[in-house]
């Protein structure tokens, strides 16, 4: 693995890792811990369900409107100190929402809590690209999202009890605890890893340009747009897991690792498998296994569920391969989109960031209310999702091959 450049050492590969994913994990906890909270939030706020599904949706649009800014405010006055404001900021949201009284408080707070929480995916992109490049880089991506894949497996679990043996407020306390050890840790640990020399002016013009370059090219689109349909994909289950798991399959609230750890462990797997092919297989190689594994596992879901009713273990068995699919396309897609940005990859990853968090809200806000009172259309729907995802790959792959020639 190369080493990091000279302007900042940074820590172990090991170690950035590890701190890295924690931070990323900040989102999966956000989102994932509460969901089986849900009935729990109604009683106590006197709320209706939608509106509880939409404190989901105000973090999602918070989290993707602000990924805008934090790369560009990273390449401006450097990755760290913005990484630690950001999670001064959440630690405090989080105690806000654990003291909210009325479903109005946790909408504001969890926009606050979206506002901060997308620091650490977006800036840690940037920072392993500043580190590294090449097989190294890629190998860096695919080890913090194995590593990052823990969270949206144990964080429904430890929600689910928590909400059992405590109530619903006691989650938002651990979210505070977690972000204030990270916030230590980060504030010992973390390198800078972009030098003064580096740093691009933070004025009006000098935004408009870098933001219009990213938003005026059609390889971003196609090659953001083939990683944030994919997710959405997935997220399409996760946003629906309160009523897939509880209403078609009549689990519990303590049993939603029936949807995520398969899920995770194809996270986990489908990263292990790019960590190991990095350096040995192309990135158009790896996309093609994984939309394999993508498309077969959505359109065995439809088949399914259209002639059988929802069931353990086939109902969340295709997640597993879904899951592996995406992880194995997602590391190579997001380079790709990053080097086309690499005076201002904050900016760049920022934007992907951004393409990512308000589709996802969408499906949140929209389509997982509408498809989830069936198994079979929600399963269409995700179908649907990674059917665009391959088409605007096969469309970045025609166009890179006509600038090519």
């Amino acid at each position: 693995m190369s080493s990091p450049t000279p302007e900042k050492a940074a820590p172990t590969t090991n170690a950035l890792a590890l701190m890295l994913a924690a931070l990323a994990m900040l989102g999966p906890f956000a989102v994932d811990t509460y969901l089986p909270a849900f009935a729990s939030i109604e009683q106590s706020l006197h709320a209706t369900p939608i509106e509880v599904q939409q404190t989901l949706t105000a973090y999602m649009l918070s989290f993707g409107i602000m990924t805008l800014w934090h790369g560009a405010l990273s390449d401006s006055y450097g990755r760290r100190g913005i990484i630690l404001i950001c999670l001064a900021a959440f630690a405090v949201a989080s105690l806000a929402c654990a003291a909210s009284h009325s479903i109005t408080y946790l909408w504001i707070f969890r926009i606050l809590q979206g506002v901060s929480a997308g620091a650490g995916v977006v800036i840690g992109r940037a920072i392993i690209r500043d580190l590294y490049a090449g097989a190294a880089a890629a190998r860096l991506l695919s080890l913090v999202t194995m590593i990052f894949s823990i969270a949206p497996a144990i964080a429904p679990i430890m929600g689910g009890w928590i909400v059992k043996i405590f109530d619903w407020r006691s989650i938002f306390i651990f979210l505070f605890f977690y972000t204030a050890l990270l916030l230590w840790w980060c504030y010992r640990g973390l390198p800078e890893s972009l030098p003064p020399e580096k740093r691009q002016p933070f004025n009006p013009s000098v935004l408009w340009q870098s933001y219009k370059g990213v938003f005026s090219s059609t390889l971003f689109y196609l090659e953001a747009g083939t990683v944030a349909f994919n997710f959405a994909g997935l997220f399409l289950y996760v946003s629906a897991a309160p009523v897939f798991l509880i209403q078609h399959l009549h689990l519990s609230e303590s049993q939603f690792a029936w949807q995520f750890v398969p899920s995770v462990a194809g996270i986990f797997l489908g990263a292990l498998t790019v960590n190991r092919l990095a350096g040995r297989a192309t990135i158009r190689q790896q996309a093609n296994a994984g939309f394999a594994l993508l498309i077969g596992s959505s359109l065995f879901n439809v088949a399914y569920h259209a002639f059988l009713p929802p069931a353990l273990p086939w109902s969340v068995l295709p997640l597993f391969f879904y899951t592996f699919g995406m992880s194995v396309v997602a590391p190579g897609a997001t380079l790709l989109v990053l080097d086309l940005f690499p005076q201002i990859r904050g900016i760049a990853a920022s934007c992907q960031s951004c393409s990512m968090t308000v589709l996802g809200a969408f499906v949140s806000g929209v389509l997982a209310p509408a498809l989830s009172g069936s198994v079979l259309i929600l399963a269409s729907g995700q179908l649907a999702l990674t059917g665009t995802a391959l088409v605007l790959w096969l469309l970045a792959r025609r166009r890179r091959a006509r600038i090519a020639a």
